[in-house]
């Protein structure tokens, strides 16, 4: 028989999903222990778990609780809270966490638009060295203009489907 999770879902199953999901994600090039606890969030019909809870549907160690949690924060695809009347923190993952992690790579992008600025000046835009840099300074320029408007157009329709 297999052990239940809630809402009734069948825990073996649930486990596999986490760890495929995750595999998937450390694939794209997230940390390992951040995506297992990344996909235990989003799998999670609350949303929100304690580094406990983390631990033992993970079987790992508070210490990689607490790193993984660290960089999902950082990149805003979790959030940390304090449970009422107590010291301990729980760790949410939101609806709207890819939104909210592409808006931080926006920043990432606006700051190395800045230091490839600062690159082809120092280096000459008429250098093979200087057009390369102007070459990828017009890229995340482009990107960034895209970007936005992709995440206007995301706002928009997620209105439509989830906030009716």
């Amino acid at each position: 028989m297999t052990e239940s999770v809630e809402g009734g879902r069948d825990a073996e199953a649930v486990s596999k999903f986490v760890e495929s999901f995750a595999a998937q994600l450390v694939e794209a090039g997230m940390q390992r222990m951040a995506a297992r606890v990344f996909a235990a969030l989003l799998s999670s019909d609350a949303g929100v778990m304690t580094s406990v809870e983390l631990g033992e549907q993970l079987q790992i160690s508070p210490a990689a609780v607490s790193g993984a949690v660290r960089y999902l924060a950082q990149t805003r695809m979790v959030s940390r809270e304090r449970e009422p009347g107590s010291r301990r923190e729980r760790y949410r993952v939101h609806g709207d966490q890819w939104y909210e992690a592409m808006t931080n790579r926006e920043a990432i992008i606006k700051r190395w638009e800045s230091a490839l600025r600062e690159g082809v000046n120092s280096l000459g835009v008429d250098t093979p060295a200087g057009r390369r840099m102007a070459e990828t300074l017009a890229f995340f320029e482009f990107m960034e203009g895209e970007l936005a408007a992709m995440m206007e157009r995301w706002r928009v329709r997620r209105q439509q489907m989830f906030e009716v």
